[in-house]
């Protein structure tokens, strides 16, 4: 089990400020949310594997957690909970990416990338369910164009995505009549980690470090769509105009859609830098 020490810091927060989580809080795009939701007034706890650099203050509780550990993460979760007024958002942002064709592929990378991306976000919902409900909060999850659409030699991560989707667009409903909202925001490509894959010797790379991207985005804009289709009640957010243009053409022609992909993506498997 891993479970950092931060945690402790948690029992001076008393502010009566409202407390987004946020999985995956060191990443760059989780970082780069926090930092836009804390210059609105919130108060964010961010949990991830390494806590690193995040800086414990007023308004910013660092958590360090393995989050694929279930005994770790529940409590964690249990002391956020119990020490802070309310939980009012949870960001599901963690994740891994996998690049690489399914023939060159085995069972094991396919479930280290599911226990990450989804399961640890499953997990997650459950321990902050009823506190969500209590204050009639939201869920966000940070999907991605692989949760809609398929992406070439990326069918652990697109898989992985397209559960997640379907597991927070489903909880959508069942938290309606409890007053809480579960958005899904898609992004395309956001430069977090170009040149950086730290690739393993099953494909697994960190997120935002593929070279065959398109039309990237900075952590600052997609956190900036992203929060903005929020607080505008949006329940799925594309972000970026290829996620907005691969989302229609999806729902209009999914065969073009497959040309354009297999034109544009090269699905390289060995990320360089640029």
């Amino acid at each position: 089990m891993h479970l950092g020490t931060g945690l402790r810091h948690l029992e001076t927060g008393g502010s009566a400020l409202k407390t987004a989580v946020i999985s995956g809080g060191n990443g760059g795009l989780g970082r780069t949310l926090a930092a836009q939701l804390m210059a609105q007034g919130w108060h964010c706890v961010l949990m991830d594997l390494t806590t690193e650099g995040v800086t414990l203050g007023p308004a910013c509780t660092p958590v360090q957690v393995d989050l694929t550990d279930p005994k770790a993460l529940s409590m964690a979760a249990q002391k956020i909970i119990e020490n802070r007024p309310s939980i009012d958002l949870v960001i599901y942002n963690a994740g891994v990416s996998h690049i690489g064709g399914f023939d060159s592929s085995d069972e094991n990378s396919h479930r280290r990338v599911f226990e990450i991306n989804y399961f640890a976000a499953v997990n997650m919902a459950r321990a902050f369910l009823l506190p969500v409900r209590k204050s009639r909060g939201a869920h966000l999850a940070i999907s991605s164009v692989a949760g809609f659409a398929p992406l070439l030699n990326r069918t652990a991560y697109a898989a992985s995505k397209h559960a997640m989707q379907g597991f927070f667009a489903s909880l959508r409903a069942e938290e309606h009549t409890h007053g809480v909202r579960c958005a899904i925001a898609a992004p395309s490509f956001v430069a977090t980690n170009i040149g950086r894959p730290d690739r393993d010797d099953n494909g697994i790379v960190r997120p935002g470090s593929a070279s065959d991207g398109l039309d990237y985005m900075t952590p600052e804009d997609a956190a900036r769509v992203i929060l903005s289709g929020l607080n505008r009640g949006r329940d799925f957010i594309p972000v970026g105009r290829v996620a907005r243009l691969s989302y229609w053409i999806m729902r209009l022609s999914p065969s073009l859609y497959q040309y354009l992909m297999r034109r544009k993506i090269s699905g390289n498997a060995t990320p360089s830098k640029p």
